[in-house]
């Protein structure tokens, strides 16, 4: 069952760019969620922060990556922002069969009802967005 979400329900974490803090990103959205009784959306939403995140440490040159979570108009949005090299990009690409990468964003893809990049709302960089329904097929919604 899912619960009436209300827009007090947020999330910011800022990590050092590096490999390690994407697992620790990862685990800290799936508690989150749990917290908001949304926990049937942690493995979307750890996938979607997990390769969002990797990006912005392996291609965008930043100290530091944020990463935003809210949940509005039924819908969990996930915002991963770097301080690096403006808004262009991600871009998607076909990752042929032997390739080890070049997959993640069109899982991202797959997973959320959208995407897109957009510049931050402070500083520079980029912000890198998903959004994910909060309604499964057959769930009840319940206020409180």
């Amino acid at each position: 069952m899912l619960h009436a979400i209300s827009a007090r329900d947020t999330f910011r974490l800022r990590l050092p760019a590096q490999a390690s803090s994407v697992g620790v990103a990862r685990r800290q959205v799936r508690s989150a969620l749990s917290r908001w009784d949304l926990a049937e959306l942690a493995d979307d939403a750890g996938l979607v922060v997990s390769e969002l995140f990797t990006n912005a440490v392996l291609h965008s040159g930043s100290e530091y990556v944020a990463c935003l979570l809210w949940t509005a108009g039924g819908k969990l949005h996930v915002e991963i922002v770097d301080e690096g090299r403006g808004a262009e990009g991600p871009l998607a690409r076909t990752a042929a069969d032997g390739d080890e990468n070049g997959r993640g964003l069109a899982l991202v893809a797959h997973l959320a009802e959208g995407w897109g990049v957009r510049p931050p709302a402070y500083g520079t960089g980029r912000a890198v967005w998903a959004t994910l329904s909060c309604a499964r097929p057959g769930a009840v919604r319940r206020s409180g």
